[in-house]
């Protein structure tokens, strides 16, 4: 099996891609970027969730358009795919959050909380990828590659721009005598800035390739094994830093109440989550962005379609 690169720089950028609309959420909307939060409210009818869920399939579509790359679904079976699903819907919704809620937004927030999450769904997900893909995996050389897919530069350039719009279209709604923190009021520029920062949010996805399940079993499987890929680490090394910056200097204003709890729920959840993400690779985020690069190329429908219905009823059986 012939070796592959790394994508260290263009995981680092994605990483610090992923950082702003991540942070225009926050102090626009007054609300965390938690996809899975995002996908269980929306079954619910939350309007706001419902436009963030579409502005991640949209930022898919936009992503299909550009690289005309279809997502990749590893060892597809419809058995397999409901398992994973149902378990992502399950843990997520028993731990309130996943990569992006815990790892991204509570870690760069200091939360033992989300500390805990991660600690115990990366622990799980490592187990999981180990049992199911350690001889399956292409070995991976260049750690430090600094190569850029052809794609890269509109990504990052798409990205910035629908996080700006959101901005521009955020503030025009706040009146300049509204004390601080100034957040939308207008529930349809809410709205808007719900599907703009999404759209950015699923550019710098696929820019970080977190949207590439290959990539983040690789991840998964740790060294010694010859198929680890370092390159997630590069996009958490972009991310979390400049986000815990932001949040330190402008967010803590706009952060709403969040739970402080570490209980059993929180750990079982976060454990069921790490198995689902290890069994394909795939967390909410990317599989709505995927599921948009889909319905673009016309590959992978199916699948994608089958993974997040099985989220969804996980997350309702879940009080």
């Amino acid at each position: 099996m012939s070796s592959v690169s790394a994508t260290s720089l263009q995981s680092f950028l994605g990483g610090l891609g992923l950082a702003f609309p991540v942070h225009a959420l926050l102090t626009l909307n007054g609300s965390i970027f938690g996809i899975s939060g995002f996908m269980h409210r929306a079954v619910k009818g939350r309007k706001e969730d419902v436009a963030a869920v579409l502005g991640l399939v949209l930022g898919g579509l936009l992503i299909g358009k550009i690289d005309g790359l279809a997502p990749v679904v590893l060892n597809y079976s419809p058995l397999r795919m409901v398992a994973s699903g149902l378990l992502v819907g399950l843990g997520t919704k028993l731990s309130n959050g996943c990569t992006s809620g815990h790892m991204l937004c509570g870690l760069s927030r200091f939360s033992l909380r989300s500390a805990v999450a991660v600690a115990t769904f990366f622990t799980t997900g490592v187990i999981t990828a180990h049992a199911l893909h350690s001889d399956s995996l292409a070995p991976v050389s260049d750690f430090l590659n600094t190569q850029l897919e052809s794609s890269s530069g509109y990504l990052l350039a798409f990205s910035a721009l629908s996080s700006l719009a959101a901005v521009v279209i955020s503030r025009r709604d706040v009146p300049s005598d509204t004390p601080a923190p100034k957040k939308n009021t207008s529930p349809t520029r809410r709205m808007l800035t719900s599907v703009l920062t999404a759209v950015s949010f699923a550019l710098s996805l696929r820019l970080s390739n977190l949207t590439e399940p290959t990539r983040v079993l690789s991840f998964l499987l740790l060294p010694p094994n010859p198929a680890f890929d370092p390159s997630l680490a590069f996009l958490a090394v972009g991310a979390i830093p400049l986000l815990s910056f932001l949040y330190q200097k402008y967010g803590k204003p706009y952060t709403p109440a969040m739970k402080k709890d570490v209980d059993a729920r929180l750990v079982v959840g976060a454990a069921l989550f790490g198995v689902g993400w290890g069994i394909q690779g795939i967390c909410p985020g990317p599989g709505l962005v995927n599921f948009g690069r889909a319905l673009t190329t016309g590959v992978g429908i199916q699948p994608l379609a089958i993974w997040l219905s099985s989220i969804i009823i996980g997350g309702l059986v879940v009080p």
